[in-house]
Order: C-alpha cells, then sequence, then structure tokens
C-alpha cells in the first residue's frame, strides 16, 4: 500500500501567466547582459593586458639602448636612472641580479634565467607572487635586461568595468522585469476578460457576446469565442423550440389517448353502461392511431436529434443506390401509386443512412398527397456546376404559395396536411440531411400540378 496523502498539502500551483511573461523577459535581457559584459570584459581584459605588454616591449627595447653608464666597479644601463614607475634590473648567468639603489628588485626565475644564459631570446610572464607583468631580452652575452611592471592599476580598472557591468545588468534585468510585468498586465487584460466572461457563462448561463476592442490575436480570439457563444445560444435555443414544439404536438394526441383509455376502462367498471362493439372498435381504432402517431413523432424526435450530432467518419456514397433503397421501401406501402424513375450516377462523401431517410421521408409525403393510381416522379440529375439534384414530383393538390417558405420548418403542417397522419417532421429532416451535407432543399409547383420537392447537393458523377 502507498504512503497516505498528506491533507495538508493542495495540489501544486503552477506559476501565472503573468509571471511567466515577466520571468521570461527578466531571463532573456539577462542572458544578453551577461553575454555583452562578458564580452565587453574580456575585450578591455585584454586590451589591457595588450598595452601592458607593449609598454613593457617598448621600454625595454629602449632600456637596451641607453649608454652604459659606470657606478664605482659596476656598469649598467643607463636606463637604471629613468624608470623609476617600473622594476628594471641586470640578469647574469650566475643569477646575480643587480638593480637601481633604492629602487625595487624585479622578479628574476627560471624564464629570465634561460633568457640570460643564452637559452631563450625572451621570456614574458606575470609574476603571481608580487602581481606583476615580466619581460626579460638579452641584453649582453651572459647577461638579461629584465623590467617588470604592477598590474595593480589594470586590475583596479578591470575590477571598476566588472562593477560597472554588473550594475548595469542587474539595472537592465529590473527594468525588464518591470516592463514585462507592464506589457503582460495589458496585453493579458483581454484574456483577464476572457476569464471572467467564461466564468461568468459557467455561473450563470449568460451568452451574451464579450465587447472586443482591437484586431490584434487576443481580439480574434474573443470574435472566436464570441461566435461559439452564438453557435451555443442558437443550439440552445433549437433545443428550446424542438423540446416547445414537441410538446405541443405530444400533447394533442396523449389528451386523445387518454380520453379513450379513460373511457374504456369507465365502461368496464361495474354499473356502468357498456359500449356497442362498435363504439368499442372504433375507440381501439383511435388508440391504435394514436399510438402510430407517436410512435413516428417519436423516432422523428429521435432522427432529428442523431442528425444533430457531430459526424466526422462519412464514406463514399452512390446516390443511385440510396435513391433505388428508399424507392423499395417506399414501393412497400404505395399501394396503387407508381413510380417513374430516371437516375444519373452521381457520389459524394457523406451519411448514407441519413440521405437514404431524406430520400424516403420525401417519397412518403408524395405518396400521402397523391391521388390513387397516380404517379410520383423522382429524377436524380447532375446540373453541371458539381451539384446534383434529386426531385420528387407529385400529382396532389401542391403546396400554397403563404405555405412555400415554411414547408421546411420544424412541425409545420398546413391546412390540407393537417387532416393526415404525420408529425410534420418529415420536410425539416430533409432538409438537415441536405445542409448537413453542404447542399440545399427547395419546395415549388411540379408540372404534374402537385408539389415538386427538390434536394441539391455537392458531388461529383463518377
Amino acid at each position: 500500500m502507498g504512503a497516505p496523502a498528506d491533507p495538508g498539502r493542495g495540489p501544486k500551483r503552477r506559476m501565472s501567466l503573468r509571471a511567466r511573461v515577466t520571468l521570461l523577459a527578466a531571463a532573456c535581457v539577462a542572458g544578453v547582459m551577461a553575454l555583452v559584459s562578458i564580452g565587453a570584459y574580456v575585450t578591455v581584459y585584454n586590451n589591457l593586458y595588450q598595452q601592458v605588454d607593449d609598454n613593457l616591449a617598448t621600454r625595454a627595447v629602449a632600456a637596451m639602448q641607453t649608454p652604459q653608464v659606470r657606478q664605482g666597479l659596476q656598469e649598467f644601463p643607463g636606463a637604471f636612472l629613468t624608470t623609476a614607475d617600473i622594476e628594471i634590473g641586470l640578469l647574469d648567468s650566475s643569477g646575480l641580479l643587480q638593480y637601481p639603489p633604492g629602487g625595487k628588485r624585479p622578479p628574476a626565475g627560471h624564464e629570465e634565467l634561460a633568457v640570460a644564459r643564452g637559452t631563450a631570446s625572451s621570456s614574458l610572464r606575470t609574476d603571481t607572487a608580487t602581481d606583476t607583468r615580466v619581460i626579460a631580452l638579452q641584453y649582453a652575452p651572459g647577461q638579461a635586461l629584465v623590467l617588470a611592471q604592477s598590474l595593480g592599476s589594470t586590475k583596479q580598472a578591470l575590477n571598476q568595468l566588472a562593477a560597472v557591468l554588473a550594475l548595469i545588468g542587474g539595472g537592465g534585468i529590473v527594468i525588464a522585469a518591470l516592463a514585462g510585468t507592464a506589457v503582460a498586465r495589458t496585453g493579458l487584460r483581454p484574456v483577464e476578460r476572457l476569464t471572467s466572461a467564461t466564468e461568468h457563462i459557467a455561473r450563470t448561463g449568460d451568452l451574451r457576446p464579450i465587447p472586443v476592442s482591437g484586431d490584434d490575436e487576443l481580439a480574434r480570439l474573443t470574435h472566436s469565442f464570441n461566435t461559439m457563444l452564438g453557435t451555443v445560444a442558437e443550439s440552445q435555443e433549437r433545443q428550446r423550440q424542438l423540446v416547445a414544439d414537441a410538446g405541443h404536438e405530444l400533447r394533442t394526441p396523449l389528451t386523445s389517448l387518454r380520453t379513450n383509455l379513460e373511457l374504456l376502462l369507465s365502461a368496464s367498471r361495474a354499473g356502468a353502461p357498456a359500449l356497442s362493439e362498435r363504439d368499442r372498435a372504433d375507440i381501439e381504432t383511435d388508440i391504435k392511431a394514436q399510438l402510430d402517431e407517436l410512435t413516428q413523432l417519436i423516432g422523428d424526435l429521435v432522427e432529428l436529434a442523431r442528425q444533430d450530432e457531430p459526424r466526422t467518419e462519412f464514406e463514399r456514397v452512390d446516390m443511385v443506390e440510396v435513391v433505388e433503397r428508399a424507392l423499395d421501401r417506399a414501393r412497400r406501402r404505395a399501394g396503387e401509386i407508381e413510380f417513374a424513375v430516371q437516375l444519373q450516377p452521381w457520389f459524394l462523401v457523406g451519411d448514407h443512412a441519413a440521405l437514404e431517410r431524406a430520400v424516403l421521408n420525401l417519397l412518403d409525403n408524395a405518396v400521402k398527397f397523391s391521388p390513387p393510381a397516380s404517379t410520383v416522379r423522382v429524377v436524380l440529375r447532375p446540373l453541371g456546376d458539381g451539384t446534383a439534384v434529386v426531385e420528387v414530383g407529385d400529382s396532389g393538390p401542391g403546396i400554397a404559395e403563404a405555405d412555400l417558405p415554411k414547408v421546411f420548418d420544424r412541425f409545420y403542417r398546413s391546412s390540407e396536411a393537417r387532416t393526415l397522419p404525420g408529425s410534420g417532421l418529415g420536410l425539416s429532416i430533409v432538409k438537415q440531411a441536405a445542409e448537413r451535407h453542404g447542399g440545399t432543399v427547395y419546395a415549388g409547383r411540379a408540372p404534374e400540378g402537385g408539389a415538386l420537392i427538390t434536394i441539391r447537393i455537392p458531388g461529383t458523377p463518377t
């Protein structure tokens, strides 16, 4: 068993976006300042040390060219008398070092002794013990002229430069952090508004759009969010309307069904007037018709809800096959109605079942309004512009001009259709299926005098 969780420790809180932007700005400036400071320091360091070396070399060459000066029994370069600012000495091969009286003794080590003995022509080094830069040149056979200059002033200048660079770098980092905070606060203000709006929507369900200002990426994000809100609001409105319309349509058959059932139950009680066989048969027929109407209405509602679901897996659909399958189903309940069919090849990527249901609804609608022994015309033909039409025309009474804009609305039924069975959802399902496949649907008058319902969908003939 694992160790029990510590109730006192909550989930690890991540750094806020504003803090991350500030930290990123400060880190970037710190990195740049570090590179610039290192580059400047190394450049000045090399230049200062090169100047010391060049100065020592020049002074050494000049010292070698000065005439000899005798003092007592000793001879030494005249430069001994004019180089008070540096340390100078004459080293012989035995290691004996002569330097000006009252002056400082320059460092003399193995490198300088090698120059005095002739094994090296010159040497240049830094003596860490005395913190000086030392140069040695051959002065005469068995002798080397040694000059040393203190690095104190050079190191002091470098230390001052390091302090200035550190101060400038630290100030730059602080300024960058402040600027990053200001930029993050200003730039993320729309995100904060969007977050507040999202929390408000989650808390209250209010889908009003968020005010948008500017045209940057955050403004486009807000526009997209408002578009999403509009889509959600529209979907909710459709759902509310569907529920309201479904409740209205269900009320009539349910009321009638309840009345008939109560009548049957009342007649079965002791002492109640008995129903005649004809009345009982009529009531049972009404109940069966009402149950059929409820079944069809519920089925249509389920179909509408199913088509509202997002579909990402479509398949290649042969519209000729779709129409023929719908015709096979329609013929079984068409009675004396005939179908005149003219189909041309057409293919698209879509939902085979939804398209078949849409075509079947058109066929059932045409059969319902066609007189006995009449013909329903079914045509599938391309238009030559990347789309094809499925036309279903009947010989019925047609659609009144006032009803044409409304025939595809949910639960809408014209005055002629209210006396016929149906839920008023069939053509709505047709419209929804067509729009899901990038098409349209429209109604008009057929040459036969009845209604002509057309589905127009994109695709290819092969």
